[in-house]
């Protein structure tokens, strides 16, 4: 269960203006995976030292 879950509110404003932070969630991993793209090419051509300072963790 989630805090959320406890909060009759939340659901109502899910309700009325749909879930935002979900939205905001996964625009924000969208932006990453993109960004992602474009960084590991020119990461790979530029040298070991430019790859690591290039991680990114998974999922977030």
């Amino acid at each position: 269960m989630t805090v959320w879950q406890e909060a009759p509110i939340y659901d109502r404003l899910v309700t009325e203006r749909g879930d935002v932070p979900a939205q905001v969630r996964q625009e924000a991993e969208q932006t990453l995976r993109g960004l992602e793209q474009l960084i590991r090419p020119r990461a790979a051509s530029a040298g070991p030292h430019t790859q690591q300072a290039q991680q990114f963790p998974p999922g977030r």
